[in-house]
């Protein structure tokens, strides 16, 4: 019996340990229903890496916003920060005709930032907690597309 209860107090740390060093890497959809990737770059240069794939895929860009230069312009000091205002109508009408309140989380933003480790990360809301957030439940196909989509997008924007 202590074989076995040390067997499994192994595997389970071995499993934590596993977790802890993948979400080193890119945090999975927290609490919070936000998912964090650790990137390659620079904020600007990310911005500007998702923003052209963006583009290249027929979606919209709506607006840029520099969070550290709104800072600055009012003396506080704040480390790179910038947010993307992006969306989809083809994917994002189907939300609102399911819930209109969707339109406060949509269209979809990407924040890319640096911690204060110098480390940049893009960070955007998990599709499947907006729906979940507005009640949405007959949309799974949708949500499903809009999160594969997002990964594609945003790991592109990120790789090396």
């Amino acid at each position: 019996m202590k074989m076995r209860t040390a067997v499994l107090i192994i595997i389970g740390v071995i499993f934590v340990v596993a977790g802890l060093a993948q979400a080193d890497d890119q945090h999975a959809n927290d609490n919070r229903g936000m998912i964090s990737k650790k990137s390659a770059h620079s904020v600007k240069e990310t911005l500007d890496r998702l923003e052209t794939v963006l583009k290249k895929k027929g979606i919209t860009v709506f607006a840029r916003v520099s969070h550290d230069a709104g800072a600055k312009k009012v003396g506080i000091a704040l480390r790179p920060t910038a947010l993307l205002l992006f969306g989809n109508p083809k994917l994002g009408s189907h939300m609102f005709t399911s819930s209109q309140t969707a339109g406060i989380d949509l269209p979809m933003k990407a924040l890319v930032w640096e911690d204060e480790k110098g480390q940049v990360w893009l960070t955007y809301n998990d599709p499947t907690y907006i729906a979940n957030r507005h009640g949405i439940t007959d949309r799974a196909e949708i949500v499903t597309e809009m999160a594969n989509a997002l990964d594609k997008l945003t790991g592109a924007a990120i790789k090396p």
